[in-house]
């Protein structure tokens, strides 16, 4: 299976790494053609409002949204969660994200870049804790039905799953555990 990165900021090379372990074909994504070749996407981490621009510089807004719409399997780490939400709280007024996952997202929500954090969360599914690394991270605020919380800190969902569509609020591709990564390779399989 092919699993692309969308390489327009963030991690990328730690997730390419991360799912190159799981035994996936991990490549960069930076254009439309690139984005055809993947059979799902992982959307990294870094500035939301900064990443839905470069979707549009790089022409990559309409086939995402296309593909996603046809069921691509994707997994949005914390600005790939917000892009991924249906609603962003706090978003800038010409900031849009891809609606896939019926959450409604605040973005920073836990705090500035010095209000950054790390905790063991207790993952459905996983044996012994995930270690997380919480970088200004979002909060999810509501939840749709037919979304599965799998994990929470405190009483705030951080990893959700929506059929094909896993969301984290935190950055996975930092913690050394491919957990994770090794999850959303079974869910694009599907």
């Amino acid at each position: 299976m092919k699993v692309g990165v969308l390489a327009l900021q963030g991690a990328v090379d730690a997730h390419l790494r991360a799912l190159g372990r799981c035994g996936a074909d991990a490549v960069a994504v930076k254009t439309a053609e690139a984005l055809d070749g993947v059979d799902a996407l992982v959307l990294p981490g870094g500035e939301s409002t900064t990443m839905s621009m470069l979707l549009d510089r790089f022409e990559l807004r309409a086939p995402l949204a296309e593909r996603l719409a046809d069921g691509m399997a994707a997994f949005g780490t914390c600005a790939g969660m917000i892009l991924l939400a249906a609603e962003v709280l706090d978003g800038r007024a010409d900031q849009r994200s891809f609606g896939v996952l019926d959450v409604a997202v605040r973005r920073n929500a836990f705090g500035r870049q010095v209000d950054s954090f790390e905790a063991d969360l207790a993952v459905a599914g996983l044996d012994g804790p995930f270690h997380g690394v919480f970088i200004r991270a979002p909060v999810v605020e509501r939840v749709g039905r037919d979304v599965e919380v799998l994990a929470s800190v405190g009483a705030a969902p951080v990893l959700c799953r929506q059929g094909r569509v896993l969301a984290s609020a935190f950055h996975p591709e930092l913690s050394g555990d491919d957990r994770l990564h090794e999850l959303f390779c079974r869910l694009a399989e599907r």
